[in-house]
């Protein structure tokens, strides 16, 4: 598998990512740079409208470009059973009907795929395409539509509004943010295979390939195995990854169509438009507290915006139940669908969202309060039990991570009024919030190959989207057997492994690692049994009191080589399989991930220009299994906050439906010069009910907050509450 393949001849590997050196040598494949024999090239063609019906397609010329093989449109293409009419695609859930529709719902849609020899016929002749519709009005305007949506409860309200009415203390706001794209290094790629009437090859960027496998085997009806999916290396997929996009429903069509493989490279502007984006939202916060700064209650109104061919929720309150004590609480929210393409997750979906307005809104009730924003939540934090539920935390330390967060960045040098601290021409501001994310696991499947040699080879599905998965499935195996880490090999990223999840949802880990520990104790047992016909005390072993080395097999004082074990059974290779998964602990208790975000900022009095002066951000995710790759990941969604915070947005032009700047170019996200380099710290607690290891997902935590820390930073520079992202310098100056 890739991450081995053509690896060079080292005899001591650094110490880091165990993919390391094949992405950085080149043999890491990643989806679009696989080679098959005899492959031909798609190129997508966009509809030239926002909303309406295809009268016509013209094709003639481009089929007279040299190298066209075959054009699909909705009038020619192969015939997919889950598409076969009108209520299988309903059944299908699938999104949008690639090629099985007429209709034209967004500006972009693909509305036909020619295929070529070469990639730039492929190309030059897509531009040649052009059609004809019947055009209906579309709307893609949200900051219009959704005061005309009414929102309706999400979740069971807690109390009442009318117990807190007359509390002292009320801070109510609106708050909004624009679209945002998720823009992964790597663009999303695929090439199809049909190896057979009924067996499918896919190599395919996407976070989760048992969950591409079983979509196509039910939509193509042909058994799951039948379809072998391969991500092995994805350059970042931040959740535009964990679901089935149409792009590569067409290309597995095209390959069907014109029998030889068939490669699709989205482009970077198609990457706005084709695989989804954080949806623009309006929140509407009141939040109430007595003259102690306990809070009395929260009505918290959301809704964002959908696609008008399927609906999409982001769960935006879902955060406003899960970390204070609310005797009193009331969500409310709406989807409104707009002539754009579908919206997806995007990292710490919903969280995110929400914890910007609930965190600056608790900011501002500080202020009227006159009490420090680090105290008041410390004493309104539901550190014990879930507030929604009841059920006891199997571990929650946020209480810890503020209070570490709050040492980490001197937080005893802000000033309480705000626009206090001045250097020069810049202001200097302090600001906190909090994010929490619900510690998930799902059950995986792995399996280890041992050699004769000594070395394992780890193996499973589950895909490394750059988290560093991979590592830590070779650390747990090095925690659980014995043998050396440079002796265990990984192999992921491919649908004939053992089954798992996808990764994403901070899940990754927290799944596979029970996983791995469960088939390292299968092996050690396996190992025991072939040991027991040597020496009958292995009879009785139990996993846990045996330990491997690179060299053979010890319990108990008593040890046996490999060499002999392989000789006196005749073996050549010792496998093991097993899975694990959630259980009653999920009855018992709730689980929780959490982090304290800490910033100093300066803002320019006369450019607005706001420059992070300082970040933090402490963790509580369990056991940390490794800890560069794990700051690694809390850094990265950091800085995501930061440009969802200042920068990022995807404007669109109300008059035609178009994207504005849909490139690296147009649309701005935080780079090394925005960023400073974030103090990442960890409670590391284990939680030893969520799985073996103890460890709990923290990808999503590390943006969860984090925005809204730095917008109450600037309002303590400034005196300026600026409550729609991003806060760019021309919000400040007209504030």
């Amino acid at each position: 598998m890739g991450f081995f393949d053509n690896q060079p001849d080292i005899q001591h590997i650094p110490e880091g990512r165990i993919e390391g050196i094949a992405k950085v040598t080149g043999s890491g494949k990643y989806a679009a740079e696989y080679k098959v024999n005899n492959q031909c090239y798609g190129v997508l063609v966009g509809s030239s409208v926002a909303a309406g019906t295809i009268k016509s397609i013209s094709l003639d010329d481009a089929k007279q470009v040299a190298g066209v093989i075959d054009i699909l449109t909705h009038q020619h293409k192969p015939f997919v059973p889950g598409f076969a009419d009108e209520a299988k695609i309903k059944e299908a859930h699938f999104g949008l009907p690639i090629f099985y529709t007429d209709k034209i719902y967004f500006k972009g849609q693909p509305i036909a795929m020619v295929i070529a020899e070469t990639l730039e016929e492929a190309t030059y002749a897509a531009s040649l395409v052009s059609a004809d519709y019947t055009i209906d009005k579309a709307n893609v305007d949200f900051d219009k539509s959704h005061p005309g949506i009414a929102a309706s409860n999400t979740g069971k309200e807690r109390g009442s509004l009318d117990s807190w009415s007359n509390v002292p203390y009320v801070t109510e706001a609106e708050y909004t943010i624009q679209n945002e794209v998720h823009n992964p290094m790597e663009m999303h790629a695929t090439i199809a295979q049909w190896t057979s009437d009924d067996k499918l090859k896919l190599y395919d960027k996407n976070q989760g390939v048992n969950n591409v496998q079983r979509t196509f085997a039910k939509l193509w009806n042909i058994p799951t195995g039948n379809i072998e999916v391969i991500s092995e290396f994805v350059g970042g997929g931040f959740g535009s990854g964990l679901r089935v996009w149409p792009h590569t429903f067409a290309t597995i069509m095209a390959a069907r169509q014109v029998k030889r493989p068939v490669k699709l490279m989205l482009t970077r502007p198609q990457m706005f438009l084709l695989v989804g984006y954080r949806p623009a939202s309006w929140q509407k916060i009141k939040i109430g507290a007595d003259s102690n700064g306990q809070f009395a209650g929260i009505w918290h109104i959301a809704k964002h915006s959908t696609s008008v061919y399927e609906n999409f929720e982001d769960g935006i309150t879902r955060i406003t139940r899960m970390v204070y004590k609310f005797s009193n609480l009331k969500t409310e929210s709406a989807i409104v669908p707009l002539n754009l393409s579908a919206p997806t997750w995007m990292r710490g979906p919903g969280d995110c969202t929400g914890a910007f307005a609930v965190e600056c809104a608790i900011d501002e009730l500080s202020y009227q309060l006159k009490q420090d924003p680090v105290e008041l939540r410390l004493k309104n934090l539901a550190i014990e039990k879930d507030p929604e539920n009841g059920k006891t935390w199997s571990t929650n330390f946020l209480n810890e991570g503020i209070q570490k967060g709050a040492t980490m960045i001197n937080w005893k040098n802000r000033q309480p009024v705000p626009g206090q601290e001045t250097d020069g021409d810049w202001k200097i501001g302090y600001g906190m919030a909090v994010g929490m994310w619900g510690a998930g696991r799902g059950k995986a499947g792995a399996s280890i190959k041992m050699q004769r040699d000594g070395t394992i080879t780890v193996r499973t599905a589950m895909t490394d989207i750059g988290t560093g998965t991979g590592t830590a499935m070779q650390n747990i195996a090095h925690d659980f057997t014995g043998i050396s880490k440079n002796n265990i090999k990984v192999e992921l990223g491919n649908s004939n492994l053992p089954p798992a999840p996808s990764q994403g949802g901070s899940t990754g880990l927290s799944s596979i690692s029970g996983a791995v520990v469960a088939t390292c104790e299968a092996l050690k047992q396996k190992l025991a049994g072939y040991a027991s016909l040597q020496n009958d005390v292995y009879k009785d072993a139990l996993a846990k009191d045996i330990l491997l080395s690179d060299t053979g097999i010890s319990y108990k004082a008593n040890f046996i080589s490999y060499a002999s074990l392989w000789e006196k059974n005749n073996l050549d290779l010792v496998e093991a399989e097993a899975s694990s998964g959630p259980g009653e602990e999920r009855q018992k208790f709730s689980f929780c991930s959490s982090a304290a975000h800490f910033c100093r900022v300066r803002v320019h009095s006369k450019t607005g220009k706001v420059k992070i002066d300082k970040m933090v951000c402490v963790v509580d995710g369990g056991k940390i299994v490794n800890e560069k790759a794990a700051a690694n990941q809390v850094s990265g969604a950091a800085a995501g906050g930061i440009g969802m915070a200042l920068m990022e947005e995807q404007p669109v032009d109300t008059r035609y439906g178009s994207l504005v700047g849909n490139d690296l170019a147009g649309y701005h996200f935080a780079v090394n010069a925005d960023s400073p380099i974030v103090e990442v710290a960890f409670i590391n607690k284990p939680d030893v009910n969520i799985n073996p290891t103890g460890s709990k997902g923290l990808g999503e935590v590390g943006i969860i907050g984090s925005a809204a820390a730095i917008a109450n930073a600037i309002y303590n520079a400034t005196g300026k509450r600026l409550r729609n992202l991003p806060i760019t310098p021309d919000k400040i100056l007209q504030a």
